[in-house]
């Protein structure tokens, strides 16, 4: 085999070089789209995220123009380093995404749905009804505004960063490590943002059943509050779901430099 690729290499200069360039970018690619919003989701088949990882790693490699593997190189090491990167990029969007759907799961739990839920294909777990809406909101908005641009823009400039044969990952000039901790620090906090308009009006209903309870004992309210909940609950996230669209839209927007 290999004296037929050093024939193969003599007939078409460089092309040993350019297929070991090609694996490691494929590798990297491969990574990203394991985890990156959108490419990650089991929805998409296999065959076609192989397909796109393939056809991407064709056009950085005409971007790019890598050289061949170095003298003492380990293409083993290369491609395992470049997975991980390609990982840590697509995990780092996939955060912003993440702080959208646990609003989404709170607002489930407090308008008493957490009964009501769905398996998702992409974690292979059980989820809110309302986690999943939110999930595929915050993807709609993230592609509206351009956010796959973003992402393959912070994947090619990942190899200015990191080259593909480095043997080390620099991480505070791979990723800006303010914004990454503040994203992860914050999904809850966002998430609760998101989720409070609904949580305050639910609350203020509870309240009012406690006082019907006090005053008029003989009304069911334990029954009452699993009828008006999910009416009251849905009424007001129809009433402010153009707000949250914006508030998603500028949460989104205020994380647009973080590659």
């Amino acid at each position: 085999m290999e004296s037929f690729l050093l024939q193969l290499n003599s007939v078409i200069p460089g092309l040993v070089e350019n297929m070991s360039a090609g694996l490691v970018v494929f590798a990297r690619m491969i990574g990203f789209t394991r985890f990156a919003p959108v490419l990650n989701r089991k929805e998409i088949p296999s065959l076609v995220k192989i397909g796109l990882a393939f056809l991407m790693t064709i056009v950085f490699m005409m971007i790019l123009h890598p050289k061949g593997l170095p003298e003492h190189g380990d293409l083993l090491l290369a491609i395992i380093l470049n997975i991980a990167v390609g990982a840590m990029i697509g995990y780092m969007a996939q955060l912003i995404i993440a702080a959208v759907e646990a609003g989404g799961d709170m607002i489930n739990m407090q308008m008493g749905l957490s009964s009501a839920m769905v398996l998702d294909p992409t974690t292979s777990s059980q989820v809110s009804l309302l986690g999943r809406y939110f999930s595929v909101l915050s993807i709609v908005i993230f592609l509206k505004i351009g956010g796959a641009y973003w992402l393959f823009q912070a994947f090619e400039r990942s190899f200015d960063i990191f080259p593909i044969y480095a043997t080390s990952v620099p991480l505070a000039k791979l990723v800006n490590m303010d914004y990454l901790i503040s994203m992860s620090s914050n999904v809850l906090y966002i998430g609760l943002q998101i989720a409070s308009p609904v949580l305050l009006a639910t609350l203020g209903q509870d309240i009012i059943l406690g006082v019907i309870s006090k005053t008029a004992p003989q009304v069911n309210v334990f029954q009452l509050s699993f009828l008006f909940k999910p009416v009251f609950g849905a009424a007001i996230l129809i009433w402010i779901l153009p707000m949250l669209v914006n508030v998603i839209n500028d949460y989104f927007m205020s994380f647009s430099r973080i590659f």
